[in-house]
């Protein structure tokens, strides 16, 4: 294909990276599949281990821990999708870290000084050139600015965006192909998945979005002296340097410092779920990975979140959509976990009776009180991939959010169970959801959707009329199985046509003509009724 052939030509020296690295972990398949066998190849890397030796999840998590920064990002974000993949891979993926050998100072300096406009030595107090952090995108200094306030100063690695954007383009092309050659792989949406990979590893690319996205966190929080986001120092920002306030804290996992620091457990994991609930459910906007190095704990029950190159976010729709879940689960309702996940998951065609079994199974299997919210979402989405159901990207974000914020918050206290500390957090977000003011805005949108349908609806009937005569409006059943009653539907479908417009029309849209009380549309009401069961009475006659 020529679009093929671009793309090859314009990436070749990564695309054949790539697939000489997936060769030589023994992931021939894969390479078949995409059409990369005939691809000139530069020299073969050579694993350090016999691959023969390991599992092909294994393989896998090892090829991509070799192609980098791209390839570890998309590995964690199928690591957080149970919905996709099973346990075996799932578990294999959570393996990939970002954590990585950093750079030295002579190659990072450079870039950094001509970011700065001057040696950092000059322009902070204090500036040490060993990292503190070491990630696959940046690495993290410790510096004091000259007004005295310790900060942090994080660092893109050098020439890391432009292989970054080939792979995003190499993945990109790769996941149209697998959508289009691979049909029992469309439940995967991968070209959507490629969407939400190349948007957030863009925005990490980027760091002034961490910093916006920092102050917007704070602005959520502002006032309360609990919750600690860090100060952004605007000055010395740009897309390859964020400087933001140091947050003394330790990690939830660090029991000896908790208790040297005279830490309330319980007090902070209700205060951790508060916090996260707030950001998902209310303001719709949240941390989207929430694990113990991006939440620390300071003296005095105190909690703060850094490290926000990635937000979730969640439409007021999903929203209320979340909060119908919640109740599902509390209620142990089949039917109405079932609504939701098929209004989730769009336009499939999933075994009914096998995904109402699967809805009372997960409703057996969780209906000890505490629930634990980690088991629950991760159940839930098993649930979705083993109905060939697929989640929507932006609440797969936030579902990995809650398992981790719950796991995390278990640690802090054991016994914790957050559906039962999300109570005043759902409460205010259904409270916002079903409000005087909320219900009004909602009526009024509808009030003028009326006016506009009502303004049109003459033009509409006469259309409609005009679809009836020319015998246009056809009505498609298919019942497996039964081809004569089929054969006798198509002889009647005429007078089938007829009878349902003129049935929804009777009981649907005339009352609301009707109602709405002008005498023009009573008259239309009336003679559009009157004429249709005229109409069925003469093809009765006729037949």
């Amino acid at each position: 294909m020529l679009k093929t052939a671009f793309v090859a030509a314009r990436d070749r020296q990564r695309l054949s990276e790539i697939a000489s690295v997936l060769i030589g972990f023994g992931l021939n398949k894969a390479v078949d599949r995409l059409g990369l066998r005939n691809i000139p190849l530069i020299p073969r890397r050579t694993p350090r281990v016999d691959v023969t030796r390991l599992s092909q999840p294994e393989r896998l998590r090892r090829a991509i821990e070799t192609l980098g920064p791209t390839f570890i990002k998309f590995g964690q974000i199928l690591a957080s999708r149970p919905d996709l993949l099973s346990p075996i891979w799932t578990d294999e993926l959570e393996k990939l870290h970002s954590q990585v050998k950093p750079i030295p100072w002579e190659m990072i300096g450079p870039q950094l000084e001509s970011d700065l406009g001057a040696p950092p030595q000059e322009v902070f107090a204090e500036f040490d050139v060993n990292p503190i952090a070491s990630a696959s995108i940046a690495q993290v200094y410790r510096a004091r600015l000259k007004t005295g306030e310790e900060v942090v100063v994080k660092v893109l690695r050098p020439g890391l965006k432009k292989v970054i954007e080939a792979d995003l383009r190499l993945m990109g092309h790769g996941a149209r192909i697998v959508e289009s050659e691979w049909p029992e792989m469309a439940r995967y949406q991968p070209q959507e998945q490629m969407k939400h990979l190349a948007a957030g590893i863009n925005g990490e690319l980027d760091l002034l979005n961490e910093a916006r996205n920092c102050e917007m966190i704070a602005g959520i929080f502002e006032g309360r002296d609990d919750i600690l986001i860090p100060k952004i120092h605007w000055e010395w920002c740009s897309e390859r340097v964020l400087v933001q306030e140091f947050v003394h804290g330790v990690s939830p996992n660090d029991a000896a410092a908790l208790r040297a620091m005279g830490a309330d457990k319980k007090v902070l994991a209700q205060k951790g779920c508060d916090a996260f609930l707030r950001m998902a459910l209310i303001e719709g906007v949240f941390h989207a990975d929430p694990h113990p190095g991006n939440l620390l704990i300071l003296p005095g029950n105190r909690i703060g979140f850094i490290d926000f190159g990635i937000v979730g976010r969640l439409s007021q729709k999903r929203r209320q959509q979340l909060l119908v879940l919640i109740g599902a689960m509390l209620k142990q309702d089949v039917d109405g976990l079932m609504a939701t996940l098929l209004d989730w998951t769009g336009p499939t065609a999933p075994d009914l009776t096998k995904l109402e079994q699967s809805a009372q199974n997960f409703v057996q299997t969780h209906s000890s009180i505490p629930l634990n919210l980690g088991l629950v979402l991760t159940d839930f989405m098993t649930m979705a991939r083993e109905n060939d159901l697929a989640m929507p990207t932006d609440l797969a974000i936030l579902f990995k959010g809650l398992v981790t914020a719950d796991g995390v918050m278990r640690q802090l206290d054991p016994n914790f169970d957050l559906f039962s500390a999300a109570g005043p957090t759902v409460r205010a977000s259904m409270r916002s959801v079903f409000s005087a003011r909320a219900l009004l805005k909602k009526a009024e949108a509808l009030g003028t959707g009326l006016y506009g349908a009502a303004s049109e609806l003459p033009t509409l009937i006469h259309l409609l009329l005009v679809r009836l005569k020319q015998g246009k409006v056809t009505v498609e059943i298919e019942l497996k199985g039964m081809d004569k009653l089929v054969r006798g539907i198509e002889r009647g479908a005429a007078r089938v046509a007829v009878g349902l417009v003129v049935a929804a029309f009777a009981t649907q849209l005339a009352p609301r003509l009707i109602d709405l009380g002008t005498p023009v549309f009573v008259l239309i009401a009336l003679a559009v009724s009157v004429v249709g069961i005229g109409w069925l009475v003469l093809l009765g006659r006729n037949r």
